[in-house]
């Protein structure tokens, strides 16, 4: 199958198989995003499903795990689901494992039951953008949800027999906020208990909307060395045991993984080292043309 836009998985399904069933977000309104501002949301038809399906097992594919793209996969109508978790079946027997991306409000419109359907039906983790941890920031962001709602869909996936994953976004509270925003993700995580987090540190395309925030004042961003005091706040705070963390810093050359607690102290000597280089420099903004 060609691929339209472009790939968007976390490091943690690099070696999955990915199967695209939709392109695009069909919510597409961050204002820090532009992986598919590009693109018109759709479902991709059955039959096209199916063939990638046939033609990968056909040259001897038969993966362990699946990833579903697009953008938020896990919109689509539960029947629609099902009927694509039973064909990823019937042509991987070996598959054992189904995860995508979703919205909180894709886990909050699908009933109770639908949810233990889908997590009977073999899906197990949810990659869920819960971005920051301060409600402000998520309304200025155009995030469309809130810490509450977050915390409410995480519930009814834990209930259902599914985890979940956290994408964050250190920097993304903006200058002088990022402590703020630490003592609430840990506060956040702590309560919820995610399988992992992974961090795309803020990196902000001039063709974002945020840009534009950032032009006429709205928005002042933090450079980053205050993103990295951030991400360590929140690695000191975080207190869920065998949780996998892993941080990208797409403008410096830093990148911080490991596991809680046992991996924490080597991560925060790790921080502290890149914050005493990068204090020294001019401060870098992660803003790309």
């Amino acid at each position: 199958m060609e691929y339209e836009g472009q790939i968007c998985r976390g490091p943690m399904e690099r070696a999955s198989y990915m199967l695209p069933i939709s392109v695009g977000c069909s919510y597409n309104q961050c204002r820090f995003c532009t992986l598919f501002k590009h693109l018109t949301y759709r479902q991709l038809p059955l039959e096209q499903i199916e063939k990638e399906l046939e033609r990968v097992s056909a040259v001897g594919g038969n993966p362990k795990q699946v990833f579903l793209g697009d953008g938020n996969a896990f919109t689509a109508p539960t029947e629609r689901l099902l009927f694509i978790l039973d064909m990823v079946h019937q042509y991987f027997p070996a598959c054992e494992t189904v995860n995508m991306d979703a919205t909180v409000h894709d886990i909050l419109h699908k009933p109770s039951q639908e949810l233990e359907q889908l997590s009977a039906a073999g899906v197990r983790t949810l990659y869920l953008g819960i971005e920051c941890g301060l409600d402000d920031v998520l309304e200025q962001m155009h995030k469309g949800q809130t810490m509450a709602q977050a915390t409410e869909a995480i519930e009814k996936l834990h209930q259902a027999g599914m985890r979940y994953g956290a994408h964050i976004m250190t920097g993304i509270s903006g200058k002088g906020r990022g402590l703020e925003n630490a003592r609430a993700l840990a506060d956040f995580f702590n309560r919820t208990h995610p399988d992992r987090i992974v961090n795309f540190s803020l990196f902000l395309h001039r063709r974002a909307p945020l840009y534009q925030d950032i032009l006429s004042g709205q928005f002042v961003p933090a450079d980053e060395v205050e993103n990295l005091q951030e991400e360590h706040r929140l690695l000191e705070l975080l207190e869920t045991p065998g949780l996998s963390y892993d941080g990208f810093h797409d403008c410096i050359s830093v990148r911080i993984r490991g596991l809680l607690p046992q991996d924490r102290e080597k991560m925060l000597r790790k921080l502290e080292d890149a914050i005493g280089t990068y204090e020294k420099k001019d401060p870098v903004f992660a803003i790309v043309p």
